[in-house]
């Protein structure tokens, strides 16, 4: 398998038969309050008699896992996103949907919101896979939710490239072994 941040940095995404994207900030651009979902989430801690100060919303979803408030904490976050998925700005990238044999998305949003900003914007004709946050019992970075997208594609990891703009997405690519390209690297196909 490539290496996907090394040697191959540079090569474009048509060098590539499938690709998996990113959904927010890759794709669209959710328009959701993350101040606002975390003052949310907290709440929901601080009602179950939990304190968490200066804690990011990442951290508080990690914290929930496992416990009792893994539902509620899910479905808060959930619920914005899916409000506001109908809202999304289109992103240049998403013009280079539909150009590859397979093509997918993988995302820290819901899958709900995934498949709701993409039905927006027309891209759902396009995209093969889509897994959301809420997919599989795990979270990029971890590597299982891009290699899930993979495997439902059906294609060799060493045919895909993943794009992002974060760096979880491209430590989830490291870790899977996959090609990754951030949006301002990457060279659209045309």
């Amino acid at each position: 398998m490539m290496d996907g941040t090394q040697s191959d940095a540079r090569r474009p995404l048509d060098g590539f038969d499938a690709a998996v994207w990113d959904l927010d900030g890759t794709l669209v651009r959710l328009p959701v309050d993350w101040d606002r979902v975390t003052r949310d989430v907290a709440a929901v801690f601080e009602s179950a008699g939990h304190d968490v100060p200066g804690t990011d919303l990442w951290d508080l979803l990690q914290r929930a896992d496992g416990t009792d408030l893994a539902q509620e904490v899910e479905t808060t976050i959930a619920d914005h996103e899916r409000a506001e998925a109908i809202h999304a700005e289109r992103l240049p990238y998403a013009d280079a949907v539909g150009g590859f044999d397979a093509e997918g998305v993988c995302s820290l949003n819901c899958e709900d919101a995934c498949r709701t900003a993409l039905d927006v914007h027309g891209l759902t004709p396009h995209v093969d896979a889509v897994v959301g946050r809420d997919t599989i019992p795990a979270r990029k970075p971890d590597p299982a939710p891009l290699l899930e997208t993979i495997r439902r594609l059906g294609v060799d990891a060493d045919d895909v490239v993943f794009v992002g703009d974060s760096p979880r997405d491209e430590e989830a690519a490291r870790r899977a072994d996959v090609a990754f390209r951030y949006v301002d690297d990457a060279s659209p196909r045309r």
